[in-house]
């Protein structure tokens, strides 16, 4: 590959780790990445909790397993020799009555199967040694788990990527894609770039930039919004670090957690709501080809019908103080409404396929001479690094 000329589209955590991963691996390449902001990491890499996911959750066998325990020791050694705020904190995941305990027990099976190690199932008065305002019956701790501040990580890996020879152009969003020759040419708002090889980590409108490069659309790009609230400075104290919910395997999203922020506070949430843009981070943001892409897609339609009372629910809390706060209550009884004080919100790039049903794992499609990474959720940030030197291996 040495010599040839790479370019990646989007300059989130996924696509610049694949820059610097390629750069690492394959010197002699000229690795280009595109951006249509004016800084990097403005979206999905910037609005999310900043939590290092060790694993735990994932199906083993699956790149998301595999990827989260690699992932995060690269992840880890990054932070320490750039000097990037991070910490390894450990994490409960509570059962809060009896229905959950099996679940509990399949989660821990399943990280150890996926190599995390150090797992405790801990009692009651163990887990409040720990978490003393946390409710349930008995908890998994995961001591590998933390938190990071992934905006800079991002800032750090674009600074690294210029000095080794590489460039990411900001302000460039891609409106043309055509094939040329062997290759391709790429236009965007910032001129027109060649490519021996394409490499889409677009996020939110990777399945567009697939389309503008000649693939079928069968998966389609739905937005889901998180709204987020952090507890007043007061009332901090009734989390100390990560608290996690069993997660329900009817239900596709995880559940509202608390999370410990890396320069401070303590954020509540999310929950999951259709958001009516890619980038709509507000209740009132709307694109009408955004909500229009997503409704004339049949497959959110038998999503819909499929968790009809799941989707209720997660509008009507979107809309209720109170609703949001009777659901963190499950995990700690003590929170009370006027504790809650508005969040930040991010939006998920969920890749969901035609029958309704979200694909869970990462989705990469490899062509001759391009590679597309058409679903990349939870823990892609985590696992950036990893999945930058895995698509690195791949571009041959």
């Amino acid at each position: 590959m040495n010599g040839k000329r790479i370019v990646i589209v989007g300059g989130g955590i996924v696509g610049l780790a694949t820059a610097h991963e390629l750069l690492r691996l394959q010197p002699g390449a000229t690795v280009t990445v595109l951006e249509k902001e004016l800084g990097v990491g403005r979206h999905q890499s910037g609005h999310n909790s900043g939590v290092l996911h060790a694993g735990l959750y994932y199906k083993p066998g699956s790149q998301k397993a595999r990827l989260a325990v690699s992932g995060l020791h690269r992840m880890v050694e990054f932070c320490q020799q750039h000097g990037i705020a991070h910490e390894i904190c450990g994490k409960l995941v509570v059962a809060v009555d009896e229905t959950e305990l099996v679940r509990l027990q399949n989660l821990l099976e399943r990280g150890q199967q996926n190599g995390l190690q150090g797992l405790q199932w801990l009692k009651p008065e163990q887990m409040r040694e720990i978490e003393p305002h946390a409710a349930g019956i008995a908890a998994i701790r995961v001591p590998q788990e933390g938190i990071v501040d992934y905006p800079r990580v991002c800032e750090v890996l674009q600074a690294e990527i210029a000095k080794i020879s590489g460039r990411v152009v900001t302000g460039a969003k891609v409106t043309a894609i055509f094939p040329e020759s062997a290759g391709w040419r790429i236009e965007s708002t910032s001129g027109d770039f060649a490519a021996d090889f394409l490499i889409n980590c677009a996020g939110l409108h990777s399945d567009r930039i697939s389309a503008l490069a000649g693939e079928q659309r069968e998966a389609r790009i739905i937005p889901f919004r998180g709204e987020y609230y952090q507890l007043k400075k007061e009332r901090q104290f009734l989390v100390r670090n990560l608290i996690y919910p069993v997660p329900d395997p009817q239900f596709p999203f995880l559940g509202v957690h608390f999370t410990r922020l890396i320069h401070g506070g303590i954020e509540a949430g999310p929950n999951a709501v259709l958001a009516f843009a890619r980038e709509g981070y507000r209740k009132t943001d709307l694109n009408a080809a955004d909500l229009w892409d997503a409704l004339s897609f049949g497959g959110l339609w038998r999503f819909l019908g499929r968790h009809k009372r799941m989707s209720w629910d997660e509008l009507k809390r979107s809309f209720s103080r109170q609703l949001f706060c009777e659901s963190l209550q499950r995990l700690v009884p003590e929170i009370r409404e006027d504790d809650l004080e508005p969040g930040g919100a991010g939006v998920r790039a969920q890749a969901m396929s035609p029958a309704g049903e979200l694909i869970q794992d990462f989705h990469l499609v490899q062509r001759l001479n391009a590679l597309h990474v058409l679903n990349a959720p939870s823990p892609a940030a985590t696992a950036s690094l990893a999945i930058g030197e895995q698509i690195a291996s791949m571009v041959k």
